[in-house]
């Protein structure tokens, strides 16, 4: 028999990874071109063409015993160089390799940071509408997930209440900027208040609060916002970063997780996280893409492409009357359900071949998400379906 931590996880399996697989089988029934997968953040644009091209002067030029063998666990010290000094550059910090374990993907880097600092019965603190995982990823070391509801109007943190949820059990805080599935932006007055209550809260109970922020999306941006790097306002921070969506990388699992100089313990807590990527199994980052990676640190993908989709979608959802937040950053929309049970509507969007994500999956229920990482002809033929949703609810301008 399965342990009972497994059972309830299968018994609540992903949504998102639900949706995902029952719209490969929906397109092998009813054609691809006949189905419109909103469902998994999945890329759909190549990754820069000078990644293909690293790859191919890597497998040809390195020694492969080196390239595809074990190195610390924390990764190669020059990637890992390389990488600090692009942030110093970028940032105005001032890291080294010290700072910077190399991880596979943000997920990971995730595991390890919360393996390192939770003990059974700890609590963590995050903001709705949060990525459906954290909750499993807190669970996983028998930590408690407490999530706080944003203000619908803006998805922005509702800080009083984010205060209030703060006990002598809560050791780490979670956010994810720019927001999965909201596309919001926490912005650097967010951030600053964000981080005061953690100082007011880290006094009065007299220990460490880790901030960490997850940030794959950091550099999919479509406005004027700045996503602020919180370990310039908050000192015991921890940065998980990914290349998935960056470098169009899902599948390669490379990313980093990062803790600064100035957060308490550095010494003991790198070494925590490092040894936590051995004990959970990962050993280390995969070794060729951490050197392809280091190269190509100043690759980005086209958000051109995304920012193209944003509009279409946005529009064409606006113009059949639904109600959308504004998406600043990542590549989500979360749009309003006209009727309170949204798991309703994504069983009414399913008959018009439309796969969507129900709110209640990131804690935030009469709400859908929306990937718009998709190819531009899925969202622009998927129109005539989402308006006959409108006025099947009587929404329809």
């Amino acid at each position: 028999m399965i342990s009972k931590k497994m059972e309830a996880l299968v018994k609540n399996n992903s949504v998102i990874r639900v949706m995902f697989e029952e719209g490969q089988l929906m397109a092998k029934e009813f054609g691809a071109q006949n189905v419109y997968d909103f469902s998994l953040g999945n890329p759909n644009i190549p990754a820069p063409e000078k990644v293909r091209e690293v790859i191919k002067r890597l497998l040809e030029e390195e020694d492969p015993v080196v390239l595809h063998g074990y190195m610390n666990n924390a990764g190669f010290p020059e990637v890992r160089k390389k990488i600090a000094d692009s942030l110093n550059k970028r940032f105005d910090t001032s890291f080294d390799e010290n700072n910077i374990m190399m991880c596979s993907g943000a997920a990971e880097g995730l595991n390890c940071a919360l393996k390192a600092v939770l003990n059974p019965g700890d609590e963590v603190v995050t903001f709705a509408p949060y990525f459906v995982e954290y909750k499993n990823y807190v669970a996983n070391y028998d930590g408690i997930l407490k999530a706080v509801q944003p203000d619908r109007k803006d998805f922005m943190p509702d800080i009083e209440s984010f205060s209030s949820l703060i006990n002598s059990k809560t050791k780490a805080v979670i956010i994810n900027n720019p927001n999965n599935p909201a596309g919001v932006i926490y912005d650097e007055d967010t951030i600053k208040k964000i981080a005061a209550v953690m100082e007011e809260k880290e006094k009065e109970y007299g220990q460490e609060i880790y901030l960490i922020a997850d940030e794959p999306y950091r550099e999919l941006v479509y406005t004027d916002k700045k996503v602020p790097y919180v370990s310039k306002y908050y000192k015991n921070s921890i940065i998980c970063y990914s290349f998935s969506k960056t470098l169009s990388l899902p599948g390669e699992r490379i990313g980093y997780l990062l803790i600064p100089d100035e957060c308490a313990g550095h010494e003991e807590l790198f070494s925590a996280v490092t040894i936590a990527n051995r004990v959970i199994g990962c050993v280390n980052a995969p070794s060729l893409f951490q050197k392809v990676v280091a190269e190509c640190i100043d690759e980005k993908a086209d958000i051109a492409f995304y920012a193209k989709n944003r509009e279409a979608l946005l529009n064409g959802l606006r113009e059949c009357g639904f109600d959308c937040i504004e998406p600043e950053g990542a590549f989500y929309l979360f749009m309003k359900t006209p009727v309170e049970d949204e798991k309703e509507f994504v069983a009414e969007a399913k008959k018009e071949h439309i796969l969507l994500v129900p709110g209640s999956s990131f804690c935030c229920s009469g709400y859908v998400r929306i990937a718009y990482c998709v190819d531009y002809g899925t969202i622009i033929n998927s129109m005539p379906g989402f308006k006959k949703l409108a006025e099947r609810y009587g929404i329809s301008k």
